[in-house]
Parts: structure tokens; sequence; C-alpha cells
């Protein structure tokens, strides 16, 4: 009896923070909500330490760039029954197609999710520098191949994505990018442009694209929402680079943007009323703008002032003269900023010159 009790007195302790969790998610979707997003973290952060555990066994072994498979796999197996999210999945056998660049659309952390269920062997991912320096994640991505780009210094990020192209060809790998640069989670279904650092380093390596679409799960997940449910996901045929240049990137990244947005459309469940995207608003044209000046009245004469010193004006013009220089490099370190695909400043729509100090 004394064994017994010795054994389900420690399941009991254990199970009551559990069942008065779930009572409480059952009763309040606000509560629900937080519950959920602590459980799914938990999941991750135990499923970053056995990453690092795999990182340093299979590259013992040889095996480094099946790591990210394998956690993968892990973590989708215990995060859909914690949070009861499964996943179905349209095409995968384009997945087996090596090297590639494999291209997904990114709407929020719950994106780990599908990408658990659909990561393929013998593949790595890009991701931000900052990622490098977490705890347990960031090891496990560093141990495990993960490139990463420094989105703020664009001449580092082009490094990146040239070394990745040529570790893909040297060892017959893939790369997972997220091609819209940052989340972008709404309502409806659609997508961000693309930046272009996937696509120079696809045309580079001359390797074909795998666009992967997870259906919008905005209804599932959104701030203060989190429900269960299955969601879909669609992997579309590999698109070849064979023979294009440079100069077809941005026609590649337009035609791959609206092939993945016509597929999340396609595997969404439409949004509630109201929420559909407004019509954009043509943008005026100068000649929708000419306005007939009006006639001029006629100005009184005026007394001729003596004449001044020309200081102030002169000081004004080099001033002038000085912000005209500085639009150039604006521009190009904007059009860099984009060309590849980095997150900085300028890509942001957070351009900051002479920033007035507070005394002013």
């Amino acid at each position: 009896m004394s064994l017994l009790a010795t054994i389900i007195k420690p399941l009991v302790y254990v199970s009551l923070p559990v069942f008065a969790l779930k009572t409480l998610a059952d009763a309040n979707p606000i509560a629900r909500y937080y519950v959920r997003i602590g459980l799914y973290l938990s999941t991750l952060g135990v499923c970053s330490i056995w990453g690092v555990i795999c990182s340093i066994g299979m590259g013992l072994t040889g095996r480094r760039f099946d790591v990210f498979y394998v956690v993968a796999r892990s973590f989708y197996y215990l995060a859909s029954r914690v949070i009861d999210i499964r996943l179905v999945v349209d095409g995968e056998e384009h997945l087996e197609t090596r090297p590639s660049v494999l291209v997904g659309n990114h709407q929020s952390m719950l994106d780990i999710l599908y990408l658990g269920r659909i990561f393929p062997r013998r593949a790595s991912i890009m991701a931000k520098k900052e990622l490098q320096w977490s705890p347990l994640l960031g090891q496990f991505m560093t141990l495990a191949g993960a490139v990463f780009v420094d989105r703020g210094n664009n001449a580092r990020a082009v490094r990146s994505l040239t070394a990745a192209g040529e570790i893909m060809k040297e060892r017959h790998s893939s790369l997972w990018l997220f091609p819209e640069g940052t989340r972008s989670m709404r309502p409806y279904s659609d997508m961000l442009p693309f930046k272009k650092g996937a696509f120079h380093t696809a045309i580079q390596a001359q390797v074909p694209i795998v666009p992967v679409v997870c259906e919008n799960y905005w209804r599932l997940y959104r701030k203060g929402v989190f429900e269960s449910g299955t969601l879909k996901v669609k992997v579309l045929p590999p698109i070849p680079t064979t023979g294009l240049t440079a100069a077809d990137v941005p026609a590649l990244a337009v035609r791959v943007h609206d092939m993945m947005v016509e597929a999340l459309r396609e595997i969404s469940v439409p949004p509630p009323p109201g929420m559909e995207p407004k019509p954009s608003q043509p943008a005026a044209t100068p000649s929708t703008l000419t306005v007939a000046p009006p006639t001029p009245a006629p100005a009184a004469p005026t007394p001729k002032e003596p004449e001044q010193p020309r200081t102030e004006s002169r000081a004004s013009t080099n001033t002038s003269e000085n912000s005209v220089t500085s639009s150039p490099v604006l521009s190009h370190s904007r059009m860099e900023g984009s060309e590849y695909g980095t997150e900085t400043e300028e890509d942001d729509g957070m351009v900051l010159v002479g920033r007035p100090s507070q005394g002013h």
C-alpha cells in the first residue's frame, strides 16, 4: 500500500496544476490564450534543449544537416498535441526536391508548427542574426548549421547569401527562407511584397524554388485568441531557375509571390464579413492635380528697401545643397536594403536623418 501511495502521490501533485490550467482555459477565452501561449513556448524551449543534444550527437556522426528535420518533427509531435492544432499537407512529394530554396509565408511565431510538420531532410534555415543569441534556440540553430543574416548590414547579408548558395551545391542540401522578411498577420489572405534575397540565392546556385503555403490561421490564432483546429499546407511544384540571371530576379520574385497568394486564397477560409481588404485608391497623377492658377491682382507699388547683406540667404542655400547631396545616398541605401532581402531602417519606413535634439 505504501508503495502504491509513493507512486500515485507525485502523479497527483503533477496533474493538479495541469487540471487547473485546463479548467481555466476551458472557462475563459483570454485565459485559454495565455495558457496555450505558455504551453507552446514551453514546448519550444524543451525542443530547443533537445535540439542542442541532437546537434552535438548528430554532428559527431556526420548528420548535421538532418538535425532540423529531427527536431522539427519532434516539435510538431509534441506541440500539435499540446495546443490541439493539426496540419494536412498537399504536395508533400515536392519537398524531396534537393538542392532547392524553400520559401514560405510568414504570419506569426505559430509558423514554427507548420515548419515542424513539413521540414525536409538535409535542409537548413536562414534566420535573422538576433536569433543567434537567444538562449537555447540560438545555440541549437548554430550547431544545426543555420545561416544567420545581419539585416542591418547589406554587405554582410550578401556575403551570407552567397555562401549559402555555395554550401547548398556542395552538400546537396536545401535552404528555407521567409521571403516576406517579417511577419504579416491579417484577417484576409494576402502576403507582403517579397524581398529578393531568396531569389538571388536560387539563381546564383541555379537550384529550383519550392514554394510552401500555410493557410491563413487568423481565425485560430491572433492577439487574445488561440483556438484548436486543423490547418492546410500546400507545397507547390518546383520552379526551375536554370539559365536565369540576376536581371530575372525581380520578375521571378513577383511570379512566385503571385502563385503563393493564389494558393493561399485557395486553401484559406474566407475572412469574416467586414474584414475584407479595402480597394486601394488610385494614386493621383499630375494631370488630375493640375489647377488653373488664379489671376494675380495688381500689386501696389512699394518703396524700395535698402539692400541688405545676404548672409542668411547664402546659409540657406548651402543647407539646401547639403540636403540635396544626401538624397541620392539615402535612395541608394534604401534600394540596397530591399534588393537583397535585408531589413534595414529604410525598409521599415524609419529613415532617421538629421533628427533635431530635444533642446531645439
